[in-house]
C-alpha cells in the first residue's frame, strides 16, 4: 500500500489516466481529413489509404528515430510528407496540424477524473507527466495543475527516469515524496518505480502484471478507489 504520509506532490499521465485517448485521435484524424478534402484533396485521397498513411508513418517514424519522444513533429512531418507524396503544396502541412491538434485537445473525461483532480490539486501540486502532446490549458484543466512535464518539452519520454525526475523537480519535492499515477505498466509504473516514486497503477481493464517481481505501491480500477486512500475523501 502507498504510504499517504510521505506523499507530497503527485504527479499524473493524462492519457487513458484522465481520458480514452483513441476516441479522441479517431476524431481528431477526422477534422484533418476533412480539412485536407478541402485543401488538398490529392492529399486526403491518399491518407483514406491505410496502407500508404500506415507507411508514410513508419518512414517518418524511422527518418526520425531521434525525435520519437515529440509526437507533433512526428505527426506534423507525416502529414508534410502526404502532401509531398501526392503532388500539393507541403507547406499547408502546419495549418493542417494545426486542426489535427485542436481537435487532439477535445477530450472526454473519465467521470473520475474532475472529483480526483479538484481532491488532490486542493492538498498539493499535481504535475501532468506525459509521452503525448495534450495540452491541459487547451483540454480545460490546467486549473488543477501546478505544472506540466511532456516528453516532447524535455526531450526524454516516459519511462526515462529523467522525466519523472523532472517532474518531483517541477513540483519541488524529491521522487521519494511524489506518487506517480498512470494506466501504462510499463512506461508509468516501471519508470516512476525506478525513479524513486510511489506509484499507482490505474489499471481500469483489469490486465495481469508483466514487468517483474517490483510492483506498483497500489493498484486501482479507478480513481475515486485511489482517492478513497486519504481517509478524508469522500466520492
Amino acid at each position: 500500500m502507498i504510504d499517504i504520509s510521505r506523499i507530497k506532490a503527485i504527479t499524473l499521465d493524462l492519457d487513458d489516466t484522465l481520458w480514452p485517448v483513441w476516441p479522441t485521435i479517431v476524431r481528431a484524424d477526422l477534422a484533418l481529413n476533412g480539412w485536407l478534402s478541402q485543401h488538398a484533396p490529392a492529399t486526403a485521397a491518399l491518407s483514406a489509404q491505410d496502407e500508404v498513411k500506415k507507411a508514410v508513418r513508419a518512414e517518418v517514424n524511422a527518418r526520425h528515430a531521434d525525435r520519437a519522444h515529440d509526437l507533433s513533429f512526428l505527426r506534423l512531418e507525416a502529414i508534410r510528407a502526404l502532401l509531398l507524396q501526392a503532388g500539393e503544396p507541403t507547406h499547408l502541412a502546419e495549418a493542417a496540424f494545426e486542426v489535427f491538434f485542436a481537435e487532439r485537445q477535445r477530450v472526454d473525461l473519465f467521470d473520475d477524473a474532475l472529483p480526483a483532480l479538484a481532491f488532490w490539486s486542493q492538498r498539493m501540486p499535481v504535475v501532468a507527466l506525459s509521452n503525448g502532446n495534450a495540452d491541459v490549458h487547451r483540454v480545460g484543466i490546467g486549473q488543477h495543475f501546478h505544472a506540466s512535464v511532456s516528453a516532447q518539452s524535455l526531450g526524454v519520454a516516459k519511462p526515462d527516469v529523467r522525466i519523472f525526475v523532472a517532474g518531483a523537480d517541477a513540483a519541488g519535492v524529491a521522487p521519494h515524496e511524489v506518487l506517480h499515477i498512470g494506466d501504462d505498466a510499463h512506461a508509468d509504473c516501471v519508470g516512476a518505480l525506478a525513479a524513486g516514486m510511489q506509484v499507482a497503477w490505474l489499471n481500469r481493464e483489469g490486465h495481469d502484471w508483466s514487468h517483474g517481481e517490483t510492483r506498483p505501491h497500489v493498484v486501482v480500477r479507478d480513481l475515486h478507489a485511489l482517492c478513497a486512500c486519504w481517509p478524508e475523501y469522500t466520492p
